[in-house]
């Protein structure tokens, strides 16, 4: 249920909130120091990429500026889930309900709420403009050619909604509220002009939830920075022995880590990031740069060449990138040495190879 925005109120219901919360998803996915953490869940989910079709309830269909605004609301969803979340397609003849008007079984308070049954299907209903709750009367932006001050942005509120069956449950933000915008379901939504109150893609934290639980889009795909994954940055040599002038094949491996409360994300390759190859000679402690790794022939592997000219040691490091909720790592050294020639060969017999 959406509930109009009371800052007494809403300070009550984040404490309630965090009593409910799984711990073990915030002390296992820490966000950076400007969110709380991802959304907190609801009870079961729909299938990767599940196609939920709805319709307008039979004698409850919304007007039409309400119609657009919770199909912009359905595209939106698709648009911004960052993830393998069930999307939402508009059909005639689909069997999840979205109704409008006197109808809604919100509750007092409620301006708009759903329900759901993992993974069958939803219903989702609005409140009709002009209705009257005992703190006032429901203005809904889309009503009006010049949107006033007070009123609800329908789509925002649908967009609420649809995360909301795809199993978020409210965001559990600062006291201060310092985090509001980083995500959408919230448990009291703001009007115009409060900021966020057109917000018109799911946020950070949003899509943070929907990536643990319903996993990426691929596996190039950035995470949301609400998340704080660990990585796990692994090298290979294709040899560990070289002959003079020589070349060693060099492979990295980046997965995410398999830390408790990373869900559906656990152990997957990560692709199309930067991934830097170093080098040292034994013994020596300075580490210099060779260059950055290329893609390798499979997911979440790094390649490169080098010909080393002592014996050395190599590492690949992957540095906490911005715009990515992912932790660097730095890889264990391997060590490749130089073969040494083998005593002359008896004359008529074939050159000295390097011995290996």
């Amino acid at each position: 249920m959406k509930n109009v925005f009371d800052p007494m109120r809403a300070t009550l219901a984040r404490r309630l909130a965090a009593g409910a919360l799984s711990l073990m998803v915030l002390n296992a996915v820490a966000g950076p120091a400007s969110a709380h953490g991802p959304d907190p869940t609801l009870s079961g989910f729909f299938g990767a990429n599940q196609d939920l079709r709805y319709r307008w309830r039979s004698g409850a269909e919304p007007s039409s500026a309400i119609k657009g605004a919770i199909q912009s609301a359905a595209s939106d969803a698709n648009a911004s889930r960052g993830s393998k979340a069930a999307t939402f397609t508009y059909d005639s003849s689909g069997p999840n309900p979205i109704g409008y008007g006197p109808g809604a079984t919100c509750g007092v308070n409620g301006i708009a709420c759903f329900t759901r049954s993992a993974p069958n299907g939803f219903t989702m209903w609005l409140r009709e403009q002009g209705h009257v709750f005992d703190w006032g009367t429901l203005k809904w932006c889309q009503a009006y050619s010049s949107p006033p001050n007070g009123c609800y942005d329908a789509r925002t509120i649908t967009l609420d909604e649809f995360g909301h069956v795809e199993g978020l449950g409210h965001h559990v933000n600062y006291a201060d509220n310092s985090d509001y915008n980083d995500a959408v379901v919230q448990t009291y939504s703001r009007v115009k002009p409060q900021s966020g109150w057109d917000v018109h893609t799911f946020r950070r934290c949003d899509v943070a939830t929907l990536q643990l639980e319903y996993d990426m889009v691929n596996t190039s795909a950035k995470y949301s920075t609400c998340l704080h994954l660990s990585t796990n940055l692994t090298l290979a040599a294709s040899t560990t022995t070289v002959p003079p002038g020589g070349t060693v094949a060099l492979t990295a491996t980046l997965k995410v880590g398999s830390s408790s409360g990373y869900d559906q994300l656990v152990g997957n390759p990560v692709s199309g990031r930067s991934v830097t190859l170093q080098r040292r000679a034994v013994g020596a402690t300075a580490w210099t740069t060779v260059g950055a790794m290329g893609s390798g022939p499979s997911a979440g592997t790094y390649v490169s060449n080098h010909a080393p000219s002592v014996d050395t040691e190599y590492r690949a490091v992957f540095a906490t990138p911005s715009g990515d909720g992912l932790i660097g790592d730095t890889s264990p050294t391997v060590r490749v040495s130089i073969g040494r020639s083998c005593s002359a060969a008896p004359a008529g017999h074939a050159p000295a190879v390097p011995c290996v």
